[in-house]
């Protein structure tokens, strides 16, 4: 066995720890939810252990996403046939993946998720959305 992990185990941990945290969910709270040490799910996290299919399931029921999220945005991962399906979606601009363990990141997502109301989370988005927009129109001044 490689003393390494595999490039694919570390993606599923990472993908793992993002959702559990932005969940707001402890490792101690997961691990009893499937039956395993809080020692166990940072050994998933960092991409130490890896996770077999029932494993992956018991993760995916528990932060109620589909198995495939695991895989969202590692390399050419590509559901065979979905476009046959009617399921492809035109490619999305390049998403800068760093930014998502950011702990900024996490809390803001975290206290998004915390507002019910679909009216005010789409008027929070159309917000961050003028600001980004605002501040990509913005020249630097003229030296003069």
């Amino acid at each position: 066995m490689s003393a390494n992990p595999h490039p694919v185990d570390i993606h599923v941990g990472q993908r793992l720890r993002l959702k559990r945290t932005i969940l707001g969910k402890s490792q101690e709270s997961i691990g009893k939810e499937i039956g395993v040490t809080f020692q166990q799910i940072q050994k998933y996290e960092r991409g130490i252990n890896r996770m077999g299919a029932s494993r992956l399931y018991d993760f995916a029921k528990s932060l109620g996403v589909q198995v495939s999220y695991f895989f969202e945005g590692f390399g050419d991962y590509v559901q065979a046939g979905a476009a046959e399906l009617g399921m492809g979606e035109p490619d999305a601009a390049a998403f800068d993946h760093e930014h998502m363990n950011n702990r900024e990141t996490l809390e803001v997502m975290r206290a998004y998720y915390r507002i019910k109301n679909p009216a005010v989370r789409k008027r929070i988005i159309d917000l961050i959305k003028a600001f980004a927009e605002e501040n990509s129109n913005d020249k630097p001044a003229k030296a003069g």
